[in-house]
Order: structure tokens, then C-alpha cells, then sequence
């Protein structure tokens, strides 16, 4: 028969068996929301349940830890404004860090939501280096050729985005309205003015095709339609994306005249204003 003492050890055995157990028992993470917000100020939206009830805390990008549950709880939910944080990418990572009362501290698996917005490199050198070369981006007009009556010509295009639609992956807009000038050296109508829409289709193997239509004039006798194609073909500091472009040139007026056009660019969003 087990006496008084044999009692007390068993008790105790069972006692630190539960303990060993405890401590060994992980937390489940079940996320609710994960997203930021598309408007200004940008806050990030993250909620999610745990398996046992925990404090709670969310690290992101391994450099910015906020508090989320300060008492013990299973439903955890905070909102984290994000204007004053540096990313380099539009994909965040983040984990969940949890602590039961009895001290047992788990981690998550790594998470991620998207940034609504391109990341602003705030760094030194870099950030100088691609001021400047976005600079000179912008300024500068593009090579292109021109073919018109059997004849062709040297020319020069500056495209402007200045209205872009926002899209799921946030690596391109789904599509956006710009205004272009182009001018064609020793042609009779050298200049052209243009106001188009383009349509964005990310693909794999390039960065994107899009086919887009523009109404264009020279300001006198050449009015019409110019319906094109293009290629985005790779990216320039994840800001800049180089495409070529074929674009058909067809006139309302009876004195204008049709003409055909190959150019290379670069796209980038970043002076667009954009639009849900």
C-alpha cells in the first residue's frame, strides 16, 4: 500500500511532469489581417488568435519591435503607423513573438504583407545616387526612329505618367494616363504632342507588355490616332524599368499623313498621381 510519503512523490513527480509539459507546449499563431492601409497616413492592420492565451509583440524586418498584447489574452490586435519606417523593398516580413505567464517565449513563422506604396531609399549614398539618376531620367527625352512615306527619321520622345491606376501586385500600375512630346528631326511636321492611355499586364520571362492608344497633333494639319505596343524589359534600381515601344501613327486629316515609330524608354511611377 502506498504510504504518506510515496503520496507526496508521486504528487510531486506529477507535479514537475506537468511543468516539463508546459514549457514544452508551443503557441500557435493564426493570423486574422495582416495589410496596410492604401490611404495616408499608411497604419498596418495586424490581428490574429493564439492557442493558449499569451502576451504578445510583433517584430518587423528584423529592426522594429512594437508591443501588440501587454496582458495575457488569445485575441491579439494593434494598428502601427509606418510613415516614419524605412523599407527597401514592397514586401515587408514580420514575425509574432508570444510569452505565457510562465515565461515561455515562441516565435512565429516569418509573415509578410505589401507596402501600397514605392519605398523611399533614405540612406547616404544611395539615396543621393539614385536622386540624381532619377533626375536625369526624367529629363531626358528618348531615342527613337521614325518612318514616314518611305522616308525615316531621327527622334526624340519624352513620355510623362501623370495619372496611374493602382493594382494588386504593386509592382506596376494596372494602367495609367500620361502625356508625351515627341519631335522628329527634318521631318515637315516635327513635332507632336500626345495624350494616351496604357494597360499594364505583368508576365513572366519580362516585366510587363502593355498595349496602350494615344490621340495626337502637331498643332496644324497632322491630327489622328496612335494605337501601340510595348515591352517593359528589366528594371534599373527597382524604380526604373526600360521598355522598347512600336507605335502606328494614323491621321484624321486628309493633309496629315501616317507614319510608324520604334523607341526605347523608361517607365517609372514615381512622379504619377495615383488613383484606387
Amino acid at each position: 500500500m502506498l504510504n504518506f510519503k510515496n503520496i507526496l512523490s508521486l504528487i510531486l513527480i506529477l507535479i514537475v511532469c506537468e511543468k516539463i509539459l508546459s514549457q514544452t507546449d508551443s503557441i500557435e499563431v493564426y493570423l486574422i489581417d495582416a495589410y496596410c492601409t492604401r490611404e495616408i497616413p499608411y497604419i498596418f492592420k495586424l490581428s490574429f488568435y493564439t492557442s493558449d492565451v499569451c502576451k504578445s509583440k510583433v517584430i518587423i524586418e528584423d529592426k522594429y519591435e512594437f508591443g501588440v498584447s501587454y496582458e495575457p489574452t488569445d485575441l491579439h490586435k494593434t494598428d502601427i503607423a509606418l510613415s516614419n519606417l524605412v523599407f527597401e523593398d514592397n514586401i515587408v516580413d514580420f514575425v509574432i513573438i508570444t510569452e505565457t505567464d510562465s515565461g515561455v517565449i515562441n516565435k512565429s513563422e516569418i509573415f509578410d504583407f505589401d507596402l501600397p506604396f514605392e519605398p523611399q531609399i533614405k540612406e547616404g549614398s544611395d539615396w543621393i545616387t539614385l536622386c540624381l539618376f532619377g533626375s536625369s531620367i526624367f529629363l531626358i527625352p528618348y531615342p527613337s526612329y521614325a518612318v514616314e512615306s518611305q522616308q525615316s527619321y531621327f527622334s526624340l520622345t519624352k513620355e510623362i505618367p501623370v495619372i496611374s491606376f493602382r493594382s494588386k501586385s504593386l509592382n506596376y500600375p494596372s494602367a495609367y494616363l500620361s502625356f508625351e512630346y515627341s519631335y522628329i528631326f527634318n521631318a515637315e511636321d516635327p513635332g507632336y504632342l500626345r495624350a494616351g492611355y496604357k494597360k499594364i499586364f505583368e508576365i513572366p520571362g519580362v516585366e510587363y507588355i502593355s498595349p496602350g492608344i494615344s490621340l495626337y497633333t502637331n498643332f496644324d494639319t497632322n491630327v489622328g490616332i496612335s494605337p501601340e505596343f510595348s515591352i517593359g524589359l528589366f528594371t534599373i534600381k527597382d524604380t526604373f524599368t526600360m521598355y522598347v515601344r512600336c507605335r502606328s501613327n494614323f491621321t484624321f486629316h486628309s493633309s496629315g499623313s501616317n507614319f510608324q515609330e520604334v523607341y526605347i524608354g523608361f517607365y517609372s511611377g514615381l512622379f504619377s498621381l495615383y488613383l484606387d
